[in-house]
């Protein structure tokens, strides 16, 4: 009874650059899916802040309606005593619908905030467990100087793309081997063949494997071809490579830019904010005085409105940006 056991020889380095390119790959789908979960991450904690923008502007929505609906029907009051106008009753009007309408839209666009963050967890439409408040979100007043750029070599895309070019790289070694043999070495009943120490015996251009099997080296160009391609497409990973790298250092730039001026335009909106309410305060007291008309009323209570749902953007602008920060750097700034 005999035996046979065949091996194939790695003599070229085919199997080896072959099992490093499986590994990039497999290494580039881990660090895609990892920067994946970082979008995921990011979009939720958006989606989050928006529908606590929306919670805080229809609060204001709600709150400027129960004003305006005592102001109109102290308007009303003072037409029916002689003391005011239809006009103001029907300015005051204006208002109360105004603020009644705003209130329909954010509850409409909470509910579909709602539905959006639920399909973003993977979950059916539905409501939403709501914590802190808008103004209450814990987060760093600035963030802190001196971030090292290092930072960006743990971003998913860039260890992705680092693998992508690592699995090319391996490839065109696998590529350049197809010039050379697949080597068996048989062992029957203990013995060695003599394939390998026929290996470099043969007409020119062929590889004889004990005289059974030829392979020659050049195919028509397939094989060159084969390696050209293979190199094309490091190139091709290599300028990939440095384009998200250059992609990264825009991004964390824009989003640093984006926090600072957000923040910047927050500080001046609450400033903006004080002035209209004191002034829609002033032009109410003057109404009531007898010492203005209720246009005056109606046009400063309208830019507090729009001034305080103004705030609640801003103020979301601001954390977004910290969210931007924090996917731009791969997961934030700490080490």
């Amino acid at each position: 009874m005999s035996a046979s056991v065949a091996w194939d020889l790695d003599f070229w380095g085919k199997h080896r650059r072959s099992t490093e390119f499986a590994r990039a790959n497999l290494l580039a789908t881990e660090w895609a899916r990892r920067a994946v979960i970082s979008t995921l991450v990011s979009n939720v904690a958006a989606s989050y802040f928006e529908l606590r923008t929306l919670d805080l502007q229809l609060e204001i929505a709600r709150r400027t309606l129960a004003t305006r609906q005592e102001s109109f029907e102290l308007t009303r009051t003072l037409s029916d005593g002689g003391a005011g106008t239809m006009l103001d009753v029907r300015q005051a009007e204006q208002l109360v619908a105004v603020a009644a309408e705003e209130m329909s839209d954010f509850e409409r666009r909470i509910q579909q905030q709602e539905n959006f963050i639920s399909t973003l967890l993977g979950n059916n439409p539905g409501p939403i467990a709501r914590g802190m408040k808008l103004t209450e979100q814990p987060h760093l007043p600035e963030v802190p100087l001196g971030i090292p750029s290092q930072l960006l070599e743990r971003r998913p895309d860039i260890r992705a793309a680092e693998a992508q070019l690592m699995a090319a790289n391996a490839q065109i070694g696998v590529a350049r081997a197809a010039y050379f043999p697949r080597i068996s070495l048989t062992g029957q009943s203990g013995f060695l063949s003599s394939a390998v120490s026929s290996l470099f015996t043969g007409p020119a251009g062929f590889w004889s494997f004990g005289g059974s099997l030829a392979q020659p080296i050049f195919a028509g160009g397939k094989i060159k071809s084969g390696v050209r391609l293979s190199e094309a497409r490091k190139q091709e990973l290599v300028l990939a490579y440095q384009q998200t790298i250059q992609q990264a250092f825009r991004g964390v730039s824009d989003s640093l830019v984006g926090y600072q001026k957000n923040r910047e335009f927050r500080q001046h909106q609450e400033e903006l904010v004080l002035a209209a309410q004191g002034a829609a305060q002033l032009s109410e007291l003057r109404y009531r005085g007898g010492a203005t008309s209720y246009l005056e009323v109606l046009t400063n209570e309208t830019n507090a409105f729009n001034a305080e749902l103004g705030l609640a953007q801003a103020q979301l602008n601001e954390l977004v940006s910290l969210v931007e920060i924090y996917r731009n750097l791969g997961g934030g700034w700490e080490a």
